[in-house]
C-alpha cells in the first residue's frame, strides 16, 4: 500500500514556473514506477510524465516535452515534477501516480493522490 500526497500547487503567471512534490508513504516506494497526470476543466485526465523505479528512464508528453521535468529520490520517498514556460493551458489539477510500470496508462497505475491544483493567468 503507498499513499501519496501532492504539494506545491498555486496560482503562477504565464512564462513562470513551478515545482510539484508527491510525497509517498510506506518501504516500497523505490519499487514503484511514478506518474504525473493532469485534468483541467471539464477535460479526461491526460498523462504529463511518467519515471522508472530508478529514476533512469523518463518519459513525457508531447506538448510537456523540454518544459517539465520529472526525478524522483528514493531515499526521500518523493518525485518532483519542474513546470517551466507555463501556459494558461497548464492550467488543471496535477495527479501523482505509482505502479508497476512507468507508461503513459492510468491502468498501469494502482495508487494516485488527491490532486494539486495549478493556475496560470495570462
Amino acid at each position: 500500500q503507498v499513499q501519496l500526497v501532492e504539494s506545491g500547487g498555486g496560482l503562477v503567471q504565464a512564462g513562470g514556473s513551478l515545482r510539484l512534490s508527491c510525497a509517498a508513504s510506506g518501504r516500497t516506494f523505490g519499487t514503484y514506477a511514478m506518474g504525473w497526470f493532469r485534468q483541467a476543466p471539464g477535460k479526461e485526465r491526460e498523462f504529463v510524465a511518467a519515471i522508472s523505479y530508478s529514476g533512469g528512464a523518463t518519459s513525457y508528453a508531447d506538448s510537456m516535452r523540454g518544459r517539465f521535468t520529472i526525478s524522483r529520490d528514493n531515499a526521500k520517498n518523493a518525485v518532483y515534477l519542474r513546470m517551466s514556460s507555463l501556459k494558461p493551458e497548464d492550467t488543471a489539477i496535477y495527479y501523482c501516480a505509482a505502479g508497476t510500470t512507468a507508461t503513459s496508462h492510468e491502468r498501469s497505475y494502482d495508487y494516485w493522490g488527491q490532486g494539486t491544483q495549478v493556475t496560470v493567468s495570462s
